[in-house]
Parts: structure tokens; C-alpha cells; sequence
């Protein structure tokens, strides 16, 4: 099941999920010049700079040293793309899922909230494997807390969704809440079974950075639902 677009109308222009969209476009294309420039040795060296290394995030965080390059690399992370259908399909969801987002919650506080994503998406996949040691990389994680707030607020949404039936496929409308739902269950199924695989047959997809973002956003979801119905209860005078 793909999600194509979503029927849910916004009353502002998603400037922010426009900008991130197109900075990790220009990031990618930057990531391609360096390779087809300086080879693959130079990219993986850019790679290893500017992802997150779990090992080396998991020793700064054990000495409470929050002001360091591998705590920024969080943020740099999340622009950074290991080929053209891992850009693609995070730029999908997020052009899908985001603006809505940014729509309801204003565009600072969308940026601060996609940030704090992926934040949490690494502090999931690090505390699941705290000595790894290769990079973390790409917005998915950021995504996901949207994905997960998104479920939340717009349950009923109808997303366009290709769907396949072994070899024939068709376009339906399917609501949110089975889009993401379906989407969020495999990430468990696939994160608890690459558990137990060796490291040669592990797929490299960080699947608890997706699972760590996801419940973030279904938290803030939730948290807004219930501010929302707060300030609409009826007020009532003591006599």
C-alpha cells in the first residue's frame, strides 16, 4: 500500500515541509556531486560526519555532553539520504502528511515538533543498538512523528493509495488511520524480527527510529485532541 495524496485541504502554504522538502533535495544533489567528484571513499567520510554514529552519541549522552558534534549530527541527520528511493519516499510521506501538520500546528511549531522527532527516532534506534556503529541517515524518523500525529488528528482522512492484489494493483481511497496504522505495525514487525537476523543479513533500515518518531507523534497528537476538546468544554457559572 502506497500513498499517493491525501484529500484533506490546508488553509495556509506548507512553507516549512517546503523548505525541508527542498533542502534535502539540494543536500542529495550535493551528496552526488561528491561522489561522482571525489569517489565513494569521500561521500561515506561525509556520511560518517554528519549521521549519527550510535556509539558516538551513546558516550556523550553518557557524560551529559548535550553540546556536541554528535548531538548536532541529530539535526544534520535528517537531511542526509542513502539514494534516490530513500529521498524519494520520505519526501512522499512528508509532502503528504506534513503540511496538514504544519497547518495545524503553526510553522514554528511544526519545524520545533519535526525536529523533536527526530531526535526521538535516534534516541530509539541508539538505545536499541548503543554500540553500532554505522551511520544513522535521513528524515524518516522526523516523518514518522508526523505520520503519527497525523493519524491522530485526522483518523478519517482518505489518503489515495496504491494498493497491490498480487499481480494487478489499484488506486483507493483508504482512511488514515489503516494507511498509517498498516504502516506502523510493519515497522514493528520488522524492527522486532531484525533483532534476532546476523549483522550480514540486517536490511540497514533503522526500523525503531521509525517506531521512537511514530509514538512521539501520536503523544503530541494526542496532547493537542485533548487541549483542543479543553478549550471547547462549556463553561459553567457557580451560583
Amino acid at each position: 500500500m502506497i500513498p499517493l495524496r491525501d484529500a484533506n485541504p490546508t488553509r495556509r502554504t506548507p512553507y516549512v515541509t517546503i523548505a525541508l522538502i527542498l533542502a534535502c533535495f539540494a543536500i542529495f544533489a550535493y551528496e552526488l556531486y561528491l561522489q561522482a567528484s571525489s569517489g565513494d571513499r569521500a561521500l561515506e567520510a561525509f556520511l560518517n560526519n554528519y549521521g549519527v554514529v550510535p556509539r558516538d552519541l551513546s558516550a556523550v549522552l553518557a557524560q551529559r555532553n548535550l553540546l556536541s558534534p554528535p548531538v548536532a549530527s541529530v539535526v544534520t541527520s535528517m537531511f542526509l539520504h542513502g539514494g534516490v528511493l530513500h529521498l524519494l519516499g520520505n519526501m512522499l510521506y512528508l509532502w503528504i502528511f506534513g503540511n496538514n501538520i504544519e497547518d495545524r500546528l503553526g510553522r514554528p511549531a511544526f519545524l520545533l515538533f519535526y525536529l523533536a522527532g527526530g531526535y526521538a527516532a535516534a534516541l530509539a534506534q541508539v538505545a536499541i543498538e548503543p554500540n553500532s556503529g554505522q551511520p544513522l541517515i535521513g528524515a524518516s524518523g522526523a516523518i514518522a512523528a508526523t505520520l503519527g500525529a497525523y493519524v491522530v488528528l485526522y483518523p478519517g482522512a482518505r489518503i489515495l493509495s496504491l494498493v497491490f492484489l498480487g499481480f494487478f494493483y489499484q488506486l483507493i481511497p483508504v482512511p488514515a488511520l489503516i494507511v498509517l496504522g498498516f504502516w506502523f505495525v510493519l515497522q514493528i514487525i520488522d524492527g522486532f524480527t531484525s533483532l534476532g537476523a546476523a549483522a550480514s543479513d540486517a536490511s540497514g533500515v533503522a526500523f525503531f527510529a521509525h517506531i521512537g518518531g511514530f509514538v512521539l507523534g501520536l503523544a503530541v497528537g494526542l496532547l493537542i485532541r485533548g487541549v483542543f476538546r479543553f478549550r471547547r468544554r462549556p463553561q459553567f457559572g457557580v451560583g
